[in-house]
């Protein structure tokens, strides 16, 4: 089978690399960004372009959300496959007569981390069940989980995603703010984030929380409360309010 993987950005480069530790052959990786293009080719030894977008039997777009719709503009070719790796748009989103589909990474992704595919989760979904099955094959070959999911529980994935991800990361960055301020090393604070990660491999998260809201220990909450302002105190008034909503205290 004939694949071709069209963008230059995170998603695209760990989708080409995943394909290429499981020896998946990629006829091409196509996109706009030449320079970031040339340095995925140079990597992972695949042929690129930003002009001649090769024949492929399934095409995966790897694009912001708001450009999928008018990269998949870009494929004119009738009987194929074509899959968008968002979490949150519907098959539908894609614009052409071919075959629609979605195969949606569940990870965050960045050039720089390296990951291990075999545990990023992997959710499909394609319009007939012989494409199903396809990508269903192709996703079980990267990982070891691998299931079909709806649009609409796709969108609830992604929205899990969003706290579970890039809150926590926000609040990660608030907190080094904090640090920062008193030139305390943020380093010092990872073997704590590290134990509240792990936790929640063994109990529930709701069990495993700790802190002054949960204890409801007033005194603390309202000390803390005079050491900030304005963004930082709202997100702190804000989750102290929903941790005790959640315990009713």
């Amino acid at each position: 089978m004939q694949i071709v993987i069209i963008g230059s950005g995170n998603v695209a480069y760990h989708m080409a690399k995943a394909f290429t530790l499981k020896s998946i052959p990629l006829a091409q990786i196509f996109g706009r960004n030449e320079k970031e293009l040339s340095k995925i080719s140079e990597e992972l030894h695949i042929p690129y372009s930003t002009g001649h977008l090769e024949e492929a039997d399934l095409y995966i777009i790897c694009v912001s959300d708001h450009s999928v719709e008018e990269v998949s503009k870009i494929i004119t070719k009738k009987n194929c496959l074509v899959a968008h790796t968002s979490g949150s748009l519907p098959k539908e989103a894609l614009s052409g007569e071919y075959r629609k589909a979605s195969f949606y990474p569940l990870q965050t992704f960045s050039k720089s981390k390296e990951l291990e595919y075999e545990k990023i989760p992997f959710f499909v979904e394609a319009e007939n069940e012989k494409d199903q099955k396809i990508l269903l094959e192709l996703a079980s070959q990267i990982s070891e989980k691998v299931m079909e999911s709806s649009h609409e529980k796709r969108k609830y994935i992604h929205l899990t995603a969003v706290f579970a991800c890039n809150f926590v990361n926000h609040l990660f960055s608030r907190a080094k703010e904090i640090s920062d301020s008193q030139e305390i090393p943020f380093d010092y604070f990872l073997p704590l984030i590290d134990e509240t990660v792990q936790k929640i491999y063994e109990i529930e998260p709701k069990q495993a929380q700790t802190g002054p809201a949960v204890r409801n220990d007033v005194r603390i909450l309202q000390l803390h409360e005079q050491l900030l302002k304005d963004e930082s105190l709202e997100i702190y008034k804000t989750m102290n309010h929903s941790i005790q909503k959640m315990y009713e205290l």
